[in-house]
């Protein structure tokens, strides 16, 4: 079980932007009870086993032989401003990832990002942990053989336990049954919201800590998209092409979903999923050369063990679903 984090960090300034700093460094991570780039491997890793050569020079999730593997484009930063980019990198690459297990088929699942802030105690909306979010997930997945809820059951507030800040006041953002998974039946005092003791979910199996363009592509090229730790400060105001600024330090995460070669030079470029909406970059995305911005630094993936095609039907107002007391 990991201790409350809370009190562990709060948002500081980074870098010469003067952005404000949404990921822990390893003392603040290791302070809430997570392990400093973890790893729980059972399977062969593809940086182990693929060959460099075997690398194709271009890779992109959105369209590989014609088919979007990638979910949604997200925004942290509504219904209010909450620095949650570590959640949102780590539930957009996992999504990924059961989207293509799926093989492309049926509509989107995505998952809960609240779920997270609510229950995991790997973050906030003052900062997180790159990889905390897998860790919390493998454990409660092999411990309870639930996982991490879909956001139909549980959207995005935008809040956490410590914050006081707009639509947070006042309400409870702890890791209750209804702050996991809930419905609500209608309006008061007839109706009431419950939590949910039947939800879709995923589980994972596996998670683990890279670093390195070379095993960052094959772990993509075999695996999936990667949430991995940047630099934001050069990238606020990013309007388009490919950012090729060295970077300062890791202050934000995003989720890397494949990569291209730069025909005028025959350089390479991560193709970069951020979550500030897709008002920002390129539809919400940014080009970042190889070696730029500290993309390279830190990254994690999880591997999908299992996610619900079939639900368990509640009735509409969740009565047959509510957890007993």
């Amino acid at each position: 079980m990991f201790t409350t984090v809370a009190t562990v960090a709060a948002l500081s300034i980074a870098g010469r932007s003067g952005r404000l700093n949404e990921v822990w460094n390893q003392a603040q991570t290791e302070a809430a009870g997570i392990a400093w780039r973890g790893n729980y491997t059972t399977s062969p890793l593809p940086h182990e086993y693929m060959k460099t050569s075997d690398l194709p020079a271009s890779l992109d999730w959105r369209n590989k032989d014609g088919v979007n593997y990638c979910t949604m484009s997200r925004n942290q930063h509504i219904p209010q401003y909450c620095g949650s980019c570590w959640a949102h990198g780590s539930v957009s690459a996992l999504g990924d990832r059961v989207k293509i297990a799926r093989g492309g088929k049926g509509i989107d699942i995505n998952l809960s990002v609240q779920h997270i802030l609510n229950c995991a105690n790997v973050g906030s909306c003052h900062g997180g942990s790159v990889d905390g979010p897998y860790q919390w997930l493998q454990q409660i997945s092999k411990a309870t053989g639930t996982g991490i809820s879909y956001e139909t059951s549980n959207p995005y507030m935008a809040c956490s336990s410590e914050s006081d800040q707009g639509l947070c006041k006042g309400a409870d953002w702890t890791c209750t049954a209804e702050n996991i998974a809930r419905t609500c039946s209608t309006f008061p005092p007839q109706g009431k919201c419950s939590g949910l003791s039947e939800y879709p979910n995923v589980t994972v199996s596996e998670y683990g800590s890279i670093s390195g363009a070379d095993a960052m592509q094959k772990e993509i090229a075999a695996r999936g998209p990667i949430a991995c730790g940047i630099d934001a400060g050069p990238i606020l105001n990013y309007t388009g092409g490919i950012a090729t600024m060295a970077g300062e330090g890791v202050d934000h995460v995003i989720s890397v979903v494949g990569w291209g070669t730069n025909p005028v030079d025959n350089s390479q470029y991560w193709i970069v999923r951020n979550s500030w909406g897709e008002y920002w970059g390129e539809m919400g995305y940014v080009r970042v050369k190889f070696g730029a911005l500290m993309v390279e630094q830190q990254c994690a993936w999880a591997a999908v063990q299992s996610y619900t095609d079939f639900n368990y039907p509640c009735y509409e107002g969740g009565e047959n679903c509510v957890p007993s007391k």
